[in-house]
């Protein structure tokens, strides 16, 4: 589990495309406390480490990641924004975020108001439901409000510091992002099923 509260980001050394992906990320801190078998959320994505090195973290994907998320696209140079799971006592300071992409979605509009970007993007039909003015929303693992929602599209702002601190200053018009519905607004339609 993770809170949407990027700790850092890494750099794609490697990937390869071959019964799902296998990929090698550059990071910026040591991996001596992170074990073979943890999970680290990897732009949204939750994937296991199955290597490491010094400063190397290497994961595998299957077919289904790569069909659900914009995994498949990455190349090597790419950056990445990485959260490590939680441990007991740390703080929550996004949402819940479980690393379980729903969908891909296309930023659509880029402005800037009041000192923060606006960021339009696709609303994919499997998350019409789920997305909803003033909830949560991880972008790329992100951890956002929804400041608007239409009938096929949705709007968050990024704060200066957000834009520092991950990869979304790095977004253009037709980009494509990893996108996760708040936990509790997946349960509640659930239920209402």
């Amino acid at each position: 589990m993770f809170t949407g509260i990027i700790t850092d980001i890494g750099e794609i050394a490697g990937i390869v495309h071959e019964n799902g992906a296998k990929l090698t990320l550059s990071v910026p801190f040591s991996t001596d406390g992170v074990d073979i078998g943890a999970s680290v959320a990897c732009s949204g994505i939750c994937l296991t480490v199955v290597e490491k090195s010094q400063n190397t973290l290497t994961f595998e994907a299957s077919e289904e990641t790569l069909s659900k998320t914009t995994l498949g696209n990455w190349q090597k140079g790419g950056a990445v924004n990485l959260e490590r799971s939680l441990k007991e006592g740390d703080e929550l300071g996004g949402h819940f975020v479980m690393g379980h992409v729903d969908a891909a979605a296309e930023v659509l509009k880029i402005s800037t108001l009041e000192g923060a970007k606006n960021l339009t993007f696709s609303l994919p039909d499997e998350m019409l439901r789920l997305v909803a003015k003033k909830g949560s929303i991880a972008i790329d693992g992100v951890s956002l409000t929804v400041n608007a929602v239409q009938a096929d599209t949705f709007e968050v702002a990024i704060i200066p510091h957000t834009e520092k601190v991950t990869t979304l200053a790095a977004l253009k018009v037709g980009d494509k992002v990893n996108l996760e519905a708040d936990v509790f607004a997946r349960y509640s339609a659930r239920l209402q099923e």
